[in-house]
């Protein structure tokens, strides 16, 4: 279907709908959960007294609130500048066709200037609470905007693991927002604790299998457009093969608190961990490189693990917001080494 038949048979929303679309807001909200988790998770640890600065419940939610006006609007300020770039491959893919750009309900111009607006406006906000929060909210962007979407996205199979730096700084925007002048040097990697890039790197070994899956239940989808993801260079076997390590290293990654006791992290994480990412593991292994296409011409199994990683991901998160809630005596053997 050609641009002028999409937008012919899409009627113009409304600029609000077209707003929220270039956002694309739905993908920002776990990106928003796992900075709010960051948040909650090092009040919580100041007020058992692991953190060494003082926070009352008025300042986490103000610092909240914060981040998550100006994570949105830098983050969608991101995303739009995606769409602006992309509006020559977008109108040739089913899960991109429906965006405004391809429906003619914004032009690739707009787009540009819009993002580039609320991405700055966004970042600046974090100038309020945090030096820190503010510096790695602009790198997020400028990683997004020119080291993924027009750097790497079309050139190499590396695009998504690379790239997912970018979508793997919330939790340290929310951790380093928390903390504010609290941390008193100018080194922007110093946030205090090793926690916030312990969240950091669950996000950034979690993205590649997820995104992977994705491709995968959209086979052929990229290679159309010859954007080189993973699968469409070296095959869907693979593919899945590379999954299985990030899973592998993903729950590795929940024994931290056994070799960084003074993280101050319960041991009861590494558990809680283990068994999620055993339970998402399934749905890896469970993907079948020779299943037969569904009549949309996807791999069922592929997409089961996609959307299993979404739940995941945020289970990882809230739980560990939910045992670091409970005090260190009460876990005995399972508090923190």
């Amino acid at each position: 279907m050609s641009e002028g038949q999409l937008a012919q048979n899409n009627p113009h929303p409304g600029l609000f709908k077209v707003i929220t679309q270039l956002m694309k807001l739905r993908v920002i909200v776990l990106l928003q959960i796992t900075a709010i988790c960051a948040i909650l998770i090092h009040d919580t640890l100041a007020r058992q007294g692991i953190m060494d600065v003082d926070r009352s419940w008025s300042q986490t939610l103000w610092t909240m609130t914060v981040t998550v006006v100006g994570g949105t609007l830098s983050a969608g300020g991101s995303n739009a500048i995606n769409m602006w770039y992309d509006a020559d491959i977008d109108p040739h893919m089913r899960r991109t066709m429906n965006r405004p750009i391809p429906l003619g309900h914004t032009t690739p111009r707009f787009a540009l200037l819009f993002g580039t607006f609320i991405a700055i406006v966004g970042s600046c906000l974090f100038l309020i609470i945090s030096v820190k929060a503010a510096f790695w909210s602009v790198f997020s962007v400028l990683f997004y905007v020119f080291v993924y979407s027009i750097w790497l996205k079309r050139r190499t199979p590396q695009n998504i693991v690379i790239g997912g730096i970018a979508g793997s700084t919330p939790p340290l925007i929310g951790w380093a927002a928390a903390a504010g002048d609290s941390i008193q040097n100018w080194n922007m990697f110093d946030l205090g604790s090793p926690v916030p890039w312990m969240l950091f790197f669950l996000i950034f070994l979690w993205t590649p299998p997820h995104f992977w899956a994705l491709a995968l239940y959209r086979s052929g989808e990229y290679g159309k457009v010859n954007i080189p993801m993973m699968n469409e260079v070296k095959g869907a076997e693979h593919t899945i093969f590379q999954s299985k390590v990030y899973v592998v290293c993903l729950f590795m990654l929940g024994s931290l608190p056994c070799f960084w006791p003074d993280a101050g992290v319960p041991l009861l994480w590494a558990f809680v961990s283990g068994g999620l990412t055993l339970w998402y593991a399934q749905s890896v292994w469970a993907i079948d490189p020779h299943e037969p296409f569904d009549s949309n011409g996807r791999m069922p199994k592929a997409a089961k693990s996609f959307f299993r990683s979404l739940y995941y991901l945020s289970w990882m998160f809230l739980s560990f917001v939910l045992i670091s809630f409970i005090p260190g005596e009460w876990l005995g053997f399972f508090g923190p080494l």
